[in-house]
């Protein structure tokens, strides 16, 4: 095997989903929501399987698809995009990931990543030769460290790699510390692979930022958007990637050799509800501000200390904090094995252990499921304290 795979486990979200299956547990810990999505768009789905066509869409994705993506962000972020040029559709986001590491980098390059971060990010960049470089965001604000920022960058960094809004903390990169990533990438001629799956999901009044609007980052910016994670449809695997044309076309070489193209009628359903109104996305983000309320509220009624949730579908607990003295790893496994609920350690997301043992919650759930993880997360605390 390719000694990139061969060195790696099973992903912490298929242990614990499938250790969840086994014992009968709370699922709190992989991120997919309890709901199937709105029902106009499935049907949509379902309409365009049947009326066909079922063949090869074009590579790039199909133009009415292309065009509502420009159009969603042009409208929602005042982002102008040209469909033609700028716009690719992908077999979700994280092929699209991959389509831009491999479209940039090049044996012996290096890239920056952000501690923690999504599992996926090293295994690629490392398949495509490249070399990895770590900036640390601590909690509980997970702000970047200008020095050590500026310590990660040198002759050979040619990509920086973030997520905002940040799985798994819930935070987001705000305008200045995107500003402050930006000058390295200027300073370094280097490209940012922005994945913002998470960019409809913030809450409190706050305005998701791209990186495509720092300083400078217009023609250096791939910006990776997901369509599961907008319309809570995380099986549907449909992705874009934006960027200047020049990006595009590069991005799309390494796009056509990995999935070619993407469901057609998936594709249809998509161009359907990315031109929803305003208000069914914040009608989404309310929703899911509920579900994330109702659960920090219980928790913290049964004794728990967490971590601010801006973000995402997740919320960190501090076992330390909430009178817990284990790893967040070990934690995790007793929790689901004896008390019936399942959570996602946050040393998954690093590469060496953490200085804070926390563990991610998934909220998007139903009232009687995070009330039943409520249940189990206090029977561990009692127990395991």
């Amino acid at each position: 095997m390719n000694p990139v795979y061969a060195s790696l486990g099973d992903t912490i979200f298929d242990v614990m989903s499938g250790l969840a299956r086994e014992t009968g547990a709370v699922n709190l810990g992989q991120g997919f929501p309890e709901w199937d999505g709105p029902e106009d768009v499935r049907q949509r789905a379902a309409d365009a399987l049947m009326k066909g066509p079922n063949q090869y869409p074009p590579m790039r994705g199909l133009p009415h698809l292309r065009e509502a993506v420009a159009e969603h962000y042009g409208r929602l972020q005042g982002i102008q995009l040209d469909w033609k040029t700028e716009v690719t559709i992908t077999s979700g986001a994280t092929e699209a990931l991959a389509a831009a590491l491999l479209s940039v980098l090049s044996p012996s390059d290096e890239v920056v990543l952000f501690e923690p971060m999504y599992d996926s990010y090293l295994p690629m960049l490392r398949r495509a030769g490249a070399t990895a470089r770590f900036v640390r965001l601590k909690p509980p604000h997970w702000r970047v460290d200008p020095a050590e920022l500026a310590a990660a960058f040198n002759e050979k960094t040619r990509a920086v790699v973030l997520n905002t809004p940040l799985n798994p903390s819930a935070s987001l990169i705000g305008a200045e510390d995107l500003s402050l990533i930006a000058a390295q990438c200027v300073k370094h001629d280097c490209i940012a692979i922005s994945d913002e799956v998470w960019e409809h999901c913030v809450f409190d009044g706050a305005v998701h930022i791209s990186m495509l609007d720092a300083p400078g980052m217009r023609e250096r910016t791939i910006k990776i958007g997901s369509a599961g994670k907008i319309f809570s449809m995380t099986g549907w695997k449909v992705g874009f990637a934006c960027a200047a044309p020049a990006l595009s076309e590069a991005f799309a070489k390494a796009h056509q050799f990995l999935t070619f193209t993407t469901p057609p009628n998936l594709q249809e359903a998509v161009a359907f509800g990315l031109a929803k109104p305003r208000e069914h996305f914040d009608a989404m983000r309310e929703q899911l501000a509920r579900q994330r309320d109702r659960l920090a509220t219980a928790l913290r009624q049964e004794g728990f200390s967490l971590l601010p949730a801006a973000g995402t579908y997740f919320m960190a607990v501090d076992l330390a904090a909430s009178g817990i003295a284990l790893s967040d790893a070990e934690f995790a496994v007793r929790a689901v094995k004896e008390c019936g609920i399942a959570t996602i350690p946050f040393s998954a997301f690093y590469t060496r252990p953490p200085e804070s043992a926390l563990v991610r919650l998934c909220f998007a759930k139903s009232d009687a499921t995070l009330d039943r993880g409520v249940e189990g997360l206090a029977k561990a605390r009692k127990l395991l304290a």
